[in-house]
């Protein structure tokens, strides 16, 4: 039992070894297919010529996540153009794999489908109004609090005090007979 578990086991991994040079040249030809699929930061955009019009539409697009199974769970989109080259874009897609499919209306046959990685994050948009009301806060008196007169007096004071100090040592140094 234990050895024919192993004989299968490693029939499999050959199997898939087999199949797997097969796979990898099927991404090209999964891009003939009618579809061409592309991103750009967390944008996702399909282009097609596979769907003619004919007056309710070209069709749909649809981007399925890992989990999504069928075309009706995704994201959907209708396709826009003309009868040459039509088109569809998600915005604010988040990082991971998706599959793109594309149905058109004319016969519901489906146009392509291809896998797609999304790679960048949804880049946030930053308003210009989103200032600080009083801007920064630099030089005199610190960046974070506006100090009143009282502490700036207070700080002279200790300042001027160390100044004094520092002049009566260096004084007594020079001639130790000196208080």
């Amino acid at each position: 039992m234990h050895i024919s578990q192993q004989i299968l086991r490693s029939c499999l991994t050959g199997a898939a070894a087999a199949v797997l040079p097969l796979a990898l040249t099927a991404g090209p030809a999964a891009a003939a297919s009618g579809i061409s699929v592309s991103t750009n930061g967390a944008t996702v955009s399909v282009t097609t010529s596979a769907c003619v019009s004919n007056n309710n539409g070209f069709g749909r697009a649809s981007l399925l996540t890992s989990s999504q199974t069928n075309f009706a769970q995704g994201r959907q989109t209708e396709l826009s153009g003309t009868n040459a080259t039509q088109s569809a874009l998600w915005s604010n897609v988040s990082p991971g794999t998706y599959t793109v499919i594309v149905v058109c209306n004319r016969d519901g046959a489906q146009a392509g489908s291809q896998a797609v990685i999304v790679s960048a994050a949804p880049t946030p948009t930053v308003s210009p109004t989103a200032s600080p009301s009083r801007g920064v806060m630099g030089g005199l008196g610190g960046a974070a609090k506006d100090y009143g007169t009282l502490t700036l007096a207070a700080g002279g004071a200790l300042v001027a005090t160390g100044a004094v100090a520092t002049v009566w040592f260096l004084r007594r140094r020079s001639k130790p007979y000196r208080l």
